[in-house]
């Protein structure tokens, strides 16, 4: 069963360059992932500061071993002070 996250994330502004500069790269490694289907981030039109994300996974265990990895990456580290709000659901 499929698992997918959807929501948007809310970049402190003084550290929007820094995560502009490591996205492309977080997307790369994500998409890279064994059981990632999908992985989706963009800015807001109207706010520079949200992104959002639209995030599939093949099941449970490949977006957990996802998660696990995203805390030990450059990203993990760099969007330490980002807020997350996410949505999580199972698709058939």
């Amino acid at each position: 069963m499929a698992v997918i996250l959807e929501g948007y994330i809310r970049v402190p502004y003084e550290e929007l360059e820094t995560i502009k500069n490591k996205l492309n790269e977080h997307i790369e490694h994500t998409l890279n992932e064994d059981g990632c289907l999908e992985f989706d981030v963009t800015q807001d039109d109207s706010d520079e500061c949200i992104f959002h994300v639209f995030e599939k996974f093949l099941d449970n265990d490949a977006f957990n071993l996802h998660q696990a990895r995203t805390k030990i990456s450059d990203w993990g580290a760099v969007s330490k002070n980002v807020e997350r709000f996410y949505s999580k659901r199972c698709e058939e």
